[in-house]
């Protein structure tokens, strides 16, 4: 659509996809960022100076297997690891780079790709995987304690649930990943200031605003 995308991943040499796509759109470029580090935050933002976003998305995510707390069984080192990506890497990507979103002169906006299950569920209702929904849940609050400030540069937040997604990550069932795009996509082109701190599903399903 004639959009300049700088896109991050961890291991760049190993993005065979990223990779591909650099070779059919000219206005792609592939960037080293792993969010858990310090060395590439500061590298991305040396990358960046000067240059103005209109949109940032951050879309990074992990969920390990052996997710359930137990009384005797809290692996606290996979639970550290899962909210330094999902919670804390995603503020401190915001942090960095929402200097280059107020040097727009277009619509700015920083989209939190996150998950419902962040939610606080019934007390005798049986979940799993919860160091991935705690660490969804913290970063839904953190976000929404971003939204008044962002607010004040004139830049938006918008949380997106993108469904459930057939994925490496995710499940073998579940809806195809270019439908869940296709329907973010729509979210983030009809956004608008008023709306900002609103949490959606893909459909468009409001989960909370």
């Amino acid at each position: 659509d004639g959009w300049r995308v700088y896109a991050t991943c961890r291991h760049p040499a190993e993005a065979v996809e990223l990779q591909r796509l650099t070779k059919i759109y000219s206005a792609l470029s592939l960037h080293r960022l792993d969010i858990t580090v310090q060395e590439d935050i500061c590298g991305i933002h040396r990358e960046m100076e000067g240059i103005p976003l209109d949109l940032l998305i951050n879309n990074a995510g992990v969920c390990f297997e052996g997710n359930d707390l137990g009384p005797d069984s809290v692996a606290y080192d996979v639970w550290r690891r899962t909210l330094e990506v999902n919670t804390i890497g995603t503020v401190r990507v915001i942090e960095t780079l929402q200097g280059n979103i107020y040097l727009s002169k277009q619509d700015r906006l920083i989209v939190v790709i996150s998950c419902d299950v962040g939610k606080i569920e019934e007390p005798d209702q049986l979940v799993k995987n919860h160091y991935y929904r705690s660490s969804k849940a913290a970063l839904n609050v953190a976000a929404q304690g971003l939204v008044a400030g962002l607010k004040l540069r004139q830049i938006g937040l918008l949380l997106l649930h993108p469904g459930e997604v057939i994925t490496r990550m995710g499940s073998d069932e579940g809806i195809p990943p270019h439908n869940s795009v296709d329907g973010m996509r729509k979210l983030i082109e009809s956004f608008s200031l008023d709306r900002s701190g609103c949490f959606q599903r893909y459909d468009g399903t409001f989960l909370s605003c």
